[in-house]
């Protein structure tokens, strides 16, 4: 190249940089992210690759059901279970707008079917099956399909002798199913009383917001409860308590921390730690059934030679 055309090189990039736009506001949001508690502004493909989380300050940001199984389940052995199972308005529900156009709404902007995911997958090479709720569809309500979707995972667990975990995120029951939205509550709780009695592990795990009926029935009901730090996990909000006991309540009240003080959640663990603690659990709690099964067998044989001798 001689020293014109690299003159005429050069000038040509200069004018397509010229002529190149500037960012919009949204490429420009979507290139940063600021965090909601330490208000650092996050570079997003950073956040990502952290798992969401807030290097600077560890504040846990939401996340939907994709990204949850994304981070949980090994790669390419996610498998959906009861994904075509889609509510229905069986109280012809109607407020400023009806029941079936919330949820074609709702729908549309979390790209959900319901307000839950069920299914299995490996986990660290451990098959488990996992439930994950998701706040971003109806804020997370619990209707019939939710707690159809919850039973029949838990009842699939059962049949083929897998761990259960469940990650809650949820306002409560869905008001716009009335009674038939409470109902669940008692219908995931029988559900877990069969999982109890086959002797497989149940980890419920809490994410910012738990609230309501899903904390009342299922989400609390785990052999471990592990809390996401700084998330709140409540029954009635914290407005309602106050009104009704004219207290001002402390600023951690609801809090993972508070809980976890008081006996309520077993631990509180980060999102980055969260497969492998999991992880370990489900493995220890695996050869503890195991060690379980051998000493009962070994009893049963004593006690076999014991009743034929006394039969001689």
């Amino acid at each position: 190249m001689d020293l014109k055309e690299w003159f005429a090189s050069r000038r040509k990039s200069r004018e397509a940089m010229q002529v190149k736009q500037p960012l919009t506001t949204e490429e420009y949001c979507a290139l940063w992210t600021q965090c909601f508690q330490c208000r650092e502004l996050l570079y997003t493909r950073d956040l990502r690759s952290n798992f969401q989380v807030c290097p600077k300050c560890q504040y846990h940001f939401r996340i939907g059901a994709d990204q949850r199984i994304e981070q949980l389940a090994d790669p390419d052995t996610w498998q959906e279970l009861f994904g075509n199972l889609m509510s229905s308005d069986p109280l012809g529900f109607v407020d400023t707008d009806t029941y079936p156009n919330r949820l074609i709404e709702a729908t549309r902007k979390s790209g959900l079917r319901e307000a839950v995911v069920t299914g299995t997958c490996l986990l660290q090479d451990t098959k488990v099956a996992l439930s994950v709720m998701d706040f971003g569809h109806f804020g997370g309500s619990m209707g019939s399909v939710v707690g159809e979707k919850v039973t029949r995972l838990i009842e699939h667990a059962v049949e083929h002798e897998l761990p259960v975990i469940v990650i809650s995120s949820s306002g409560g029951a869905r008001m716009q199913e009335g009674i038939l939205s409470l109902m669940q509550m008692a219908k995931t709780s029988a559900a877990l009383q069969s999982l109890h009695e086959a002797k497989l592990l149940f980890v419920s795990i809490l994410t910012e917001p738990t609230f309501g009926g899903v904390t009342a029935s299922f989400a609390m009901l785990g052999d471990i409860i592990i809390a996401e730090p700084g998330a709140r996990i409540g029954f009635a909000g914290r407005r309602v308590i106050e009104q009704t006991i004219r207290q001002k309540l402390p600023n951690e009240f609801q809090t993972a921390e508070h809980l976890l003080k008081h006996g309520q959640v077993d631990m509180v663990v980060e999102r980055t730690k969260l497969k492998d603690t999991l992880h370990g659990l489900v493995k220890f709690h695996k050869r503890k059934l195991v060690a379980s099964a051998k000493a009962e067998s070994r009893e049963q044989i004593a006690q076999g030679k014991v009743s034929s001798r006394q039969t001689r």
